[in-house]
């Protein structure tokens, strides 16, 4: 496992959690408005590696035993990315901090169902988070990259499905995601249990620089956005 970064404490990224992150290296995806450009694009090293600017990787040993001094005061682990599921080794990956103690959160982009899939079925997964970019007519457009949209589909269908907990996001850009869209996603989402939109964070290194400090959608515009979307899903929120 290629293990790039590490927050060794959170209190809003897993409900009802205090975990540590661990940020995997990689993704097949480009979003213009991501704010992780540095574990998408690798950047060399002062020793020769890869991993985030500054800092080689953290080996599986070092993190293992970051986990073990933690154990009893955290109680949660999220994987995240980059994209955790391009990773082979992530089953074993997360069989070796599951007998630590520790529930697991994954985040990911859904492209890989059959990676998923046998997670849940192996049962080293408590909580899933996925990103779901915008409707079939412009998810291409946001993700800059060509992809196959049913494996989307198929990842959505699988986590609504398993009987884990779970939640849908959506980072709301405005130059990408206006009403009308968010309306096609809540038809693509309709009946799933909890939908986030994510407000836009334009004041940071981006994946496209055209893209840096442009304007969000203010508190207002949120909460019409999320009006629309409480017509597919439940548990709407914006944060």
């Amino acid at each position: 496992m290629i293990i790039a970064g590490l927050e060794k404490l959170s209190l809003i990224d897993y409900p009802n959690h205090l975990s540590a992150i661990v940020f995997t290296q990689g993704c097949n995806f480009r979003c213009h408005y991501c704010y992780n450009p540095m574990l998408v694009w690798p950047k060399r090293t002062d020793n020769g590696k890869y991993g985030q600017e500054g800092s080689p990787y953290i080996s599986e040993e070092s993190l293992l035993s970051f986990l073990k001094e933690r154990q009893g005061k955290l109680n949660g682990v999220v994987i995240t990315g980059g994209e955790p599921t391009l990773h082979k080794d992530l089953p074993s990956f997360i069989e070796k901090i599951r007998k630590l103690g520790y529930d697991i959160k994954l985040d990911t982009n859904g492209t890989n169902p059959n990676l998923l899939k046998k997670l849940i079925e192996d049962k080293l997964l408590d909580y899933i988070a996925m990103d779901f970019k915008a409707p079939i007519s412009s998810y291409q457009e946001v993700v800059n990259v060509e992809l196959d949209f049913l494996n989307i589909k198929k990842s959505a269908k699988i986590i609504r499905e398993s009987g884990l907990d779970y939640e849908f996001r959506t980072t709301v850009v405005p130059q990408l995601i206006d009403k009308a869209k968010i309306e096609e996603i809540g038809k693509l989402l309709q009946g799933s249990e909890k939908w986030f939109l994510q407000k836009f964070k334009s004041e940071t290194d981006l994946i496209n620089d055209k893209y840096r400090n442009l304007r969000s959608y203010n508190d207002k515009e949120m909460d019409e956005l999320v009006k629309v979307a409480k017509k597919y899903v439940n548990l709407v929120k914006w944060r």
